[in-house]
């Protein structure tokens, strides 16, 4: 994801509509489109209205690709059929959803579009990547495959890789890793992910590995008293953090994930990056499936957009 487009997405001034019309359907299919009006579940119409419900929310099950465009756009005519295709082709694995610039401009002007075509892809309630410009459809399709392969297990509707195979052999590097960890090494243990990664950075095991070994090396630091300086500071925000790995680590998920959204409530711009991350890095300790990370990826939403 672009920094100037990451920097821009605020789709606060839109969730008051959305809110409103969350369980709205779709709109009908004979609205006007770059490459036609979308006709099946693969490719929907999106409004500022059905934005919520359509793109942020249903970005919590699966990839939802987003193609800001417009009629008179030449570029966007060449573009938007490749992706359609690609989307009917897709056997569910994501969905395209198609927002008319000109119709719904206040959508461009949060994502900070200064061209279009672009394409944004939200998973999990948040953008992820982005690309402008008509691209080549093997491009595409190589970006799509990337996106994929890196959400695999993420979301509900991307199942982790070798799901209902046989089981993959046991990688000899992690044997360090995991005896460091137990011992309770994690300065070593960490380094060890670490290597893994210099080699191949999407190897989702390692990083993984390397989120629960940074977890544990703060929550071993961690105490009771945390929870207390929070409550007495809700401004100071490595105080939240401290409070929420304590919380987590002692079996009070629900409990740490709600001290950090409420954060995300009470603060803006870098601030709030700062606490979505550290958010983001306690889901990581989870199974995607577990309810109670699927309940706050839905209030994280909500309380960024």
């Amino acid at each position: 994801m672009s920094a100037a487009l990451s920097g821009a997405v605020d789709l606060s001034a839109l969730k008051a509509r959305a809110e409103a019309q969350r369980n709205a359907p779709p709109p009908s299919s004979g609205a006007p489109s770059g490459g036609g009006g979308a006709a099946s579940a693969a490719v929907i119409d999106v409004t500022e209205a059905t934005f919520q419900a359509e793109v942020v929310e249903r970005s919590l099950q699966q990839l939802v690709v987003v193609d800001l465009w417009a009629d008179w756009c030449g570029p966007c005519k060449q573009l938007s059929p490749v992706l359609e295709r690609l989307a009917e082709q897709s056997g569910g694995a994501w969905v395209l959803a198609k927002v008319d610039v000109d119709a719904n401009p206040r959508i461009a002007q949060v994502f900070g579009v200064q061209s279009i075509p672009t394409v944004v892809a939200i998973a999990g309630g948040q953008p992820v990547n982005a690309f402008s410009g008509a691209l080549p459809e093997p491009e595409i399709r190589q970006w799509l495959d990337q996106l994929l392969e890196a959400l695999k297990g993420k979301l509900p509707g991307i199942p982790p890789s070798g799901a209902g195979g046989a089981e993959e052999p046991e990688d000899p590097r992690f044997t360090e890793t995991e005896a460091a960890f137990e011992r309770g090494d994690f300065a070593a243990a960490e380094a060890a992910y670490q290597r893994i990664l210099d080699v191949e950075p999407a190897n989702e095991l390692a990083k993984a590995g390397l989120a629960q070994v940074r977890f544990a090396a703060r929550a071993a630091e961690a105490d009771p008293s945390a929870v207390t300086r929070a409550d007495a500071s809700p401004d100071d925000l490595d105080a939240q953090f401290a409070a929420a790995d304590y919380e987590v680590a002692t079996g009070k998920v629900e409990d740490g994930f709600s001290r950090l959204i409420e954060a995300v409530r009470r603060t803006a711009g870098p601030d709030r990056n700062r606490v979505r991350e550290h958010l983001v890095g306690l889901f990581d300790l989870f199974d995607p499936a577990d309810e109670r990370v699927a309940a706050a990826r839905r209030n994280l939403a909500s309380a960024l957009f």
